[in-house]
């Protein structure tokens, strides 16, 4: 990415809270304290591409072969699939636009980093609208991702599996980055 790209990704994500504090002494909002904890995920993902040129986010350095920026892909597909197609039920197509025929994430061709990055925050951006306006112990609607007379999660159980997968992939990034230029930390 170039500068003036990646100068945009620092900070606390456009239109979300500000990057969580640790938890306070007094017992916090579990509502408030997951949707914290997740966007300094989402910013931490993107934090990890700062300074990383095009070839570097196109490039693999893992045996498993995914990219930096097929990883970014990847999280705007699972935005889509756990909250709405998951928890909304709402129609999308292809909930698996990430995956190839052998289960390989992918770009599609022709889009550009700037174009992941923008899906991306997008796709975290509805995401806050639909978790701000429900309830923890709220269940996904049947008809998306849950089949009705399936017991559907609740959006907490969807939260922390998400996060969890955040949390995940950002190590990832950790070693991918250094692996990439020798930068570590957050």
């Amino acid at each position: 990415m170039d500068s003036g790209m990646t100068s945009g990704m620092t900070g606390a994500p456009a239109g979300g809270p500000p990057l969580p504090e640790p938890p306070p002494t007094a017992p916090p909002d579990p509502h408030h304290l997951l949707s914290a904890y997740l966007d300094h995920y989402r910013d931490t993902v993107l934090r990890k591409l700062d300074g990383l040129g095009e070839e570097e986010l196109r490039r693999s350095r893992l045996p498993s072969g995914w990219t930096p920026l097929e990883l970014i892909h990847h999280l705007a597909c699972v935005e889509r699939r756990w909250f709405r197609w998951g928890f909304l039920a709402e129609p999308v197509e292809d909930p698996w636009a990430d995956q190839d025929a052998d289960g390989r994430w992918h770009v599609p061709d022709g889009t550009t980093a700037e174009e992941v990055v923008a899906r991306f925050r997008a796709e975290c951006a509805r995401s806050r609208e639909i978790t701000a306006s429900a309830s923890l112990t709220d269940r996904a609607a049947p008809g998306g991702r849950f089949a009705t007379g399936e017991e559907a999660p609740a959006l907490a159980w969807i939260l922390f599996h998400v996060l969890q997968e955040y949390a995940r992939h950002a190590g990832h990034l950790d070693v991918v980055r250094e692996l990439a230029d020798g930068t570590t930390g957050e």
